[in-house]
């Protein structure tokens, strides 16, 4: 069990990794998000939602106005930024912690970028709109590169990977090797598994089991496991649990940043697992 310190370049500050855990917490501006669709529209409830998660912790704000869910459909890009500019406009310069963007469209990680976000989550991993890591490159942004199977639409009939974590490995060296073709600065990006991301179920569990794999790629590791459909249970309380305990894992598995949806409870799991780490290196 190791992690691999590295400093994150963002467009505007650096972010030293692999000490403790990062959180992200994440802000859905959307109305059909799987967790918490239609809550945060509104963008003085975005607004109020990203001071709290700030407060509880969270080191990244990752506002998104597109969900990914299973089944789901895309939206255009004008209606993406209908959605978000209103709330990037609420939250610019009012928060310590950088602002982070979930969007695979190029148009809308430039305007995300002039409005104050400092990086691009990007879903799809440069597969959907390559030209995206360009945007990345004129603006020095940090840039998340997620690993992802087919589209949300398409996931439910995709059969298991044979190979799980050598396709995702070699499909994320891919990736990384394209955005550093077109200029995208090595300690700009974080990789990303995606967990849920066009993985079978079963699938989920092998994916945080092995994740020491990516380690080859030399690049700091973000997961998000949270609320994924593989660890839902019987209430929403339960569900936390199963997410806590996959968080746990990630960590021991070697992410630096953690995703997640319920900041308090997750960097509580994040801290005892950031000092089992410490005493693993001792």
């Amino acid at each position: 069990m190791t992690r691999r310190p590295a400093i994150w370049r963002l467009k505007a500050r650096e972010l030293k990794l692999g000490d403790r855990t990062l959180i992200m917490g994440v802000l859905n501006v959307t109305p059909d998000s799987f967790s918490d669709g239609g809550k945060y529209l509104d963008p003085d409830r975005a607004f109020a939602r990203a001071i709290e998660i700030e407060e509880q912790g969270a080191d990244i704000i990752d506002v998104g106005a597109e969900s990914t869910r299973p089944g789901s459909t895309p939206i255009s890009a004008a209606e993406e930024i209908r959605r978000l500019i209103p709330v990037l406009k609420r939250l610019r310069g009012k928060f310590a912690v950088p602002i982070s963007v979930d969007t695979y469209k190029a148009e809308v990680a430039e305007l995300a970028i002039e409005h104050g976000a400092e990086i691009i989550n990007d879903p799809s991993g440069l597969t959907f709109e390559p030209q995206l890591a360009k945007v990345a490159v004129h603006h020095d942004a940090g840039l998340i590169l997620n690993h992802l199977r087919g589209r949300p639409e398409t996931w439910a009939k995709l059969p298991p990977l044979r190979d799980v974590m050598g396709t995702i490995t070699q499909e994320l060296e891919a990736t990384v090797s394209r955005a550093r073709h077109v200029g995208v600065d090595r300690a700009r990006i974080v990789i990303d598994p995606g967990i849920g991301f066009g993985k079978r179920k079963e699938q989920n569990s092998e994916i945080l089991a092995r994740l020491a794999q990516l380690a080859r790629l030399e690049l700091p590791l973000l997961v998000g496991p949270s609320r994924k459909s593989f660890l839902a249970q019987q209430t929403e309380e339960q569900t936390r649990y199963a997410t806590a305990a996959a968080v746990t894992a990630s960590i021991l598995g070697g992410a630096h940043i953690v995703r997640v949806h319920d900041v308090a409870e997750m960097k509580v799991a994040a801290e005892l697992a950031d000092e089992v780490l410490r005493h693993a290196g001792e």
